[in-house]
């Protein structure tokens, strides 16, 4: 191979790894747009995950906070019944113990305002 021969093969090698050099720059260029849109897809899918999962979060917060405030709401009438069954069997005691006492107690006032 003659001098010049061979210094236009070794040019054409360089250019052809100066072109492949660029492709492959081009290349990873291209990659990195595509990993940056990727990752803008994915921060979006989290975050709708995210938001999806709040809102059943919050469901189930909402109908588990209802069942005991229902719990509790029966519980609080229970009782309530429960107070007024008492104090009306205690008024009618009372009521009874008037009625049973009541001509006595007439009888003390008047002797009580008629005593010299």
């Amino acid at each position: 191979m003659s001098r010049g021969s061979a210094t236009v093969a070794a040019e054409s090698n360089v250019s052809g790894i100066i072109k492949s050099l660029n492709v492959l720059e081009d290349d990873l260029d291209s990659l990195g747009g595509k990993v940056g849109d990727m990752k803008k897809q994915l921060a979006a899918r989290t975050q709708s995950q995210i938001e999806s999962m709040m809102e059943k979060t919050r469901e189930v917060a909402a109908k588990e906070a209802e069942v005991i405030i229902n719990k509790s709401k029966a519980k609080a009438e229970a009782e309530s019944k429960d107070i007024m069954e008492r104090g009306d069997a205690r008024l009618a005691e009372i009521k009874s113990a008037v009625d049973a006492n009541f001509e006595g107690a007439v009888k003390d006032v008047v002797s009580t305002i008629l005593k010299p």
